[in-house]
């Protein structure tokens, strides 16, 4: 029998108020129905909302060392039931069980570093600038925050999200993406079981048009935290701007390696082809672009093409699997629908390119690993974000001219260099257009404890991972206290 999750509101696990549902579907084979779940209306957000304001306060006037206890007691509760979660984000997901278990570590390491933050939330003193009188800031949680999740890391982007949010004093109303809702099932549960009181954390299933829209122009949800596409970004955007609300957005990315002349060609290759295939390309920091020396493009290229090859596509449940299915048949037909534009543009298919069919394959969506070769960045293919397992090759005359190349992309998440000079590394850093950036790297591979996030389309500047997480999270008052019995003012000092 199928079984049927719920939404979490105040404490309770309820139905939908409409009582309609959506069924989730295992990417490996797409004929087996993990579960149905609720699809939630802006009744549903309404009343999350009205529990997460109802419980603001008392959580807010909770000390941050004593939620921070909470989040310590969630990440015990994560490591003890790694496995089992590995295992559901694996078959919802359509991720090897192994990569889900570095997902889950994510979240553990990041429940560990906010709990932590409990006893860090420092303000600052300082002299004023009159007699007898202190001046100092503190940090106070904005209220009520909307996070909306993307589907590729539901276990680790809801840690990087709500564990900040949490930290800092707020209340949560938490949309899942209707790809992968069951892993923020056993999220919540977690929370649930290590003591978070109930209202402070709720959890709404649904699609975006309904669920996701209800809650960038519901009133009273102080902060949106969006994570997914650059156009539905936008419109995260504008709802919160025309109601005066914070928003901070993670958006998509169209991330470059540069492959110097002196670069160790081995690594190179295994850095770009780990960075573009694996979890089918799709990941925000995942490798578009290649960009390489002219004279060392031949034997790379070849080296490259030989490389990827050699991947194995295969179902999630098979852990010897390099190359695992598209999330949907939508993404399946963007992806192809990219390729498809770029042969007519005039770019050249190296490798891949089609659909995999028969086997296994016919029970999910699964692109043969794609190189393309593109004799410039102003094509489609080489500027656009294609979320698939889809990597352009570009040559590069010189130094200067792969930095032309790698930020003339409209994108700046991450980005990589392979080189030897140290000289190149450093300006590497400098010049690059990217809010992460790797020196002989691939381009993903954040640490929770280190700010995360891009420039240009792919951000608006806030960074919601590392010590960077609690000023996006929280407001910062300054505070005054005159003690000189008199009225005085900085701005009228007497003579």
């Amino acid at each position: 029998m199928t079984e049927e999750f719920k939404n979490y509101i105040g404490g309770e696990w309820v139905s939908a108020r409409e009582g309609k549902t959506f069924e989730n579907t295992n990417p490996s084979n797409v004929n087996q129905v993990i579960g149905t779940f609720p699809r939630s209306s802006k009744e549903d957000v309404q009343m999350a909302v009205r529990e997460a304001l109802s419980a603001f306060n008392d959580w807010k006037a909770t000390p941050p060392p004593e939620r921070a206890e909470i989040l310590f007691r969630a990440g015990r509760l994560l490591m003890e039931r790694k496995e089992e979660l590995a295992e559901v984000i694996s078959r919802e997901n359509g991720k090897t069980r192994s990569s889900c278990a570095g997902e889950v570590q994510s979240a553990i390491d990041m429940a560990n570093y906010m709990a932590g933050e409990g006893r860090r939330m420092f303000g600052r003193t300082t002299h004023s600038a009159l007699r007898r009188r202190f001046a100092m800031t503190r940090r106070y949680p904005v209220g009520v925050v909307g996070i909306i999740l993307p589907f590729n890391f539901p276990m680790a982007l809801s840690a990087w999200r709500v564990f900040p949010a949490l930290i800092c004093g707020n209340t949560v109303v938490l949309k899942s993406d209707e790809h992968s809702p069951e892993t923020t099932v056993h999220f919540v549960k977690i929370l649930e079981d290590a003591g978070l009181p109930k209202g402070v954390l709720n959890l709404v299933h649904g699609f975006g048009p309904e669920v996701g829209e209800a809650i960038t122009t519901h009133p009273d949800i102080a902060l949106v935290s969006f994570t997914g596409s650059t156009a539905t970004g936008r419109r995260v955007a504008e709802n919160c701007v025309k109601r005066g609300a914070k928003v901070s957005l993670e958006l998509g990315g169209k991330n470059g390696v540069v492959v110097m002349d002196d670069a160790d060609l081995e690594l190179a290759v295994d850095g770009v082809v780990c960075g573009a295939f694996s979890v089918a390309g799709q990941r925000c920091t995942a490798t578009g672009r290649v960009i390489v020396h002219r004279d060392v493009y031949e034997i790379f290229l070849s080296m490259l093409i030989d490389k990827t090859e050699k991947l194995k596509t295969g179902p999630a449940d098979d852990d010897t699997t390099d190359v695992t299915p598209l999330i949907s048949r939508a993404q399946l037909q963007r992806v192809l629908g990219f390729i498809e534009r770029a042969q007519r543009d005039g770019c050249k298919i190296l490798t891949g390119g089609t659909q995999l069919t028969g086997g296994v394959f016919d029970r999910g969506y699964y692109v043969k690993p794609t190189i393309i070769e593109c004799d410039g960045p102003e094509k489609e293919i080489a500027r656009e974000e294609v979320f698939g397992p889809v990597l352009t090759v570009l040559r590069a005359e010189d130094y200067e001219d792969a930095m032309g190349i790698l930020n003339s992309s409209p994108y700046g998440l991450s980005a990589s260099i392979f080189t030897r000079d140290v000289t190149v590394a450093f300006n590497f850093l400098e010049d690059a257009d990217a809010g992460v950036c790797y020196i002989n790297a691939p381009t993903f591979g954040s640490e929770p404890h280190m700010p995360f996030g891009g420039m240009k389309h792919s951000g608006q500047g806030y960074r919601e991972v590392g010590w960077t997480a609690i000023e996006t999270y929280s407001e910062l008052k300054t505070l005054y206290v005159d003690y000189s019995a008199r009225i005085q003012n900085v701005q009228f000092v007497e003579d």
